[in-house]
């Protein structure tokens, strides 16, 4: 006998937080109850959180010529998990005025690629790493003239040091295929482009 699935559970309790640590970004322990899936309220958890500002990440393409621009940074995160720190990612910033994402995309495209956008595509948005962060991404693809993209950018005052660099879309998703590319946003923005690719290149171009 096949039995009918219970709905998802939606009740859960915060019964305490507690600040650990408070800089640029937050760490929090939450003291909480939810919900199980045969109905009943589970035991108190403790769960600590990072708490980050919302991202903006956006693949700037130029349709017309079929190439995307991305950007090269060290990442402290990579530094001692990978043979290069290096990561070959996508223009992207943190929402941390009062402000739109779009806005965002638009700012962080001037700072970090010297690029202007004169539209932009919304592809998703996502939770990156929900099991102990609530930073929420918002994914764009970014329309742009890849004609005389490149050299080095970012904000000194920020210690950014960015190499930007354009890519024929064909070998930026075989990076993606071989490992190269291993940047969570970009994989995304990039296989989304391989979808959608046709679509996008006879509105863009």
């Amino acid at each position: 006998m096949t039995q009918t699935p219970r709905s998802t559970p939606t009740a859960f309790e915060i019964t305490r937080r507690e600040t650990c640590f408070k800089g640029f970004y937050r760490l929090d322990k939450l003291f909480l109850r939810h919900e199980q899936f045969d109905g009943s309220m589970g035991r108190e958890l403790s769960r600590e959180l990072f708490v980050r500002h919302d991202a903006v990440c956006v693949l700037p393409y130029d349709a017309k010529r079929d190439e995307v621009v991305l950007i090269e940074q060290f990442r402290v995160g990579a530094a001692e998990k990978t043979a290069n720190p290096w990561l070959i990612e996508m223009v992207a910033g943190l929402i941390d005025k009062d402000e739109q994402p779009e806005e965002v995309a638009h700012r962080e495209a001037e700072e970090e690629a010297g690029l202007k956008f004169s539209a932009l595509w919304p592809i998703t948005r996502y939770f990156p790493s929900p099991g102990g962060s609530d930073e929420y991404v918002h994914l764009f693809l970014g329309q742009c003239d890849s004609q005389d993209a490149g050299g080095i950018h970012g904000l000194e005052s920020e210690g950014e040091d960015i190499r930007v660099t354009v890519w024929s879309f064909d070998d930026a998703l075989q990076a993606v295929a071989d490992g190269r590319i291993m940047n969570a946003a970009a994989i995304i923005a990039i296989q989304w482009l391989a979808l959608n690719r046709s679509e996008i290149r006879g509105l863009w171009s």
